[in-house]
């Protein structure tokens, strides 16, 4: 069982007043795609783009969404992401 944590999220979008978002999610995640999309489309008014490609984590944006006009990309993984750590 995984905590999405998508008040974070909400936060952000709210934070940025973002219209358009790009979710990212690996292969394990895809599953919850639309509960995610659901709920921040709920609870912000966005539109929710899911990225289907390969994701290999945070670092790897895919350069397709340069073709893209979106306000914020989310990019979720299976571990926390400590950028304290140098990770």
């Amino acid at each position: 069982m995984y905590d999405l944590e998508l008040e974070k999220a909400i936060e952000k979008i709210k934070e940025n007043n973002s219209k358009t978002i790009c979710v990212q999610l690996p292969d394990g995640l895809k599953p919850k795609a639309k509960e995610i999309v659901d709920t921040i489309n709920l609870r912000t008014g966005a539109k929710v783009f899911i990225w289907l490609g390969s994701d290999f984590g945070a670092c790897d944006i895919p350069l397709e969404l340069q073709n893209i006009e979106i306000d914020l990309l989310i990019s979720w993984g299976h571990n926390i992401f400590n950028k304290e750590s140098g990770w």
